[in-house]
């Protein structure tokens, strides 16, 4: 282990498969790629990272801490108070969008023009340096605190547990506030897998967008891809590629209700498990206390 890079490998019990995990811990704590190999051939199952910068949203597979995709323009309200929050990504003319680079306040009072596709992305983790608690060969836990970043000033936690066998990588993620704090959040995970051949999802309800890609709250009937959208999900989701090893990679989750499926770039795929939708603390606020934090799984299997 160097002092950004944790290698996690399975161990090899009877199994033919040779399964490695490099997680960054200076990049959010994403997992850089996840590599399944045996005696003839090796496959990476998450997109290539070449070129990317460290802190960028656009590769690996990272978690989301304390909010999950668009927090439309910064803002929320907690118990009477009105939160801004720094703004760090800005809308692009279609889906996608680019980094706000350094951050900006959000705004205060009307929102109107450019503001208006002006968000914060992600939670305050990504682009932060995770702290390693315990680590052994084939699994590490690590944490970030959430205060700090973004102007985001509710004290509390985000821990990771991650876990590689020769069948998935398992990953556990919760946060908790500190004392007597308490404050909502959503939680994730956006990992950006190669390309696959073909997707299947079977999804409930899809949620309803406004004119700038965000959810009104509505749930509506699926549609047919491609997606940049969010759906209620139960059902494990499954990427088909035409090769011999890990022919089907699946990701699921038995506590995470809301799915990001994004399959319109050409080199990569996201599917996202999520405790809430994107604009969660306004439309679908969790709390989290110290006494109850915010706990999701989600297994990436082949």
């Amino acid at each position: 282990m160097s002092d950004d890079l944790v290698r996690l490998a399975a161990p090899a019990n009877d199994s033919p498969l040779r399964v490695t995990a490099t997680i960054d811990l200076a990049a959010g704590a994403r997992i850089r790629q996840i590599t399944v190999a045996d005696e003839a051939d090796a496959v990476d199952l998450l997109a290539a990272t070449d070129g990317h910068e460290p802190f960028s949203t656009g590769w690996g597979s990272f978690p989301m801490a304390p909010w999950a995709g668009r927090l439309r323009n910064g803002r929320f309200r907690f118990f009477r108070r009105d939160v801004g929050l720094d703004l760090n990504h800005a809308d692009g003319a279609g889906t996608g969008g680019g980094p706000i680079d350094p951050p900006r306040a959000a705004p205060v009072g009307p929102i109107s023009g450019d503001d208006l596709r002006r968000h914060a992305i992600h939670g305050t983790t990504f682009a932060r340096r995770w702290n390693v608690v315990e680590a052994t060969a084939d699994s590490v836990e690590v944490t970030c605190r959430l205060d700090g970043a973004l102007g985001w000033d509710f004290p509390g936690v985000a821990r990771q547990v991650i876990t590689v066998s020769p069948e998935r990588i398992d990953l556990n993620l919760s946060v908790e506030a500190d004392g007597g704090a308490v404050f909502p959040a959503a939680i994730g995970w956006h990992p950006w897998f190669a390309k696959p051949d073909r997707l299947v999802a079977h999804p409930i309800a899809m949620f309803e967008q406004d004119g700038i890609g965000l959810p009104t709250g509505r749930l509506v009937a699926p549609t047919e891809p491609p997606w940049d959208d969010c759906f209620v999900n139960h059902a494990p989701v499954e990427l088909h590629y035409d090769r011999r090893l890990a022919a089907v990679v699946t990701v699921s989750s038995s506590d995470c209700d809301y799915w990001v499926l994004y399959d319109k770039p050409e080199h990569a795929t996201c599917v996202e498990p999520q405790s809430g939708p994107p604009d969660a603390l306004n439309l679908r606020p969790e709390l989290a206390t110290s006494a109850h934090p915010i706990r999701r799984t989600m297994s990436i299997g082949w």
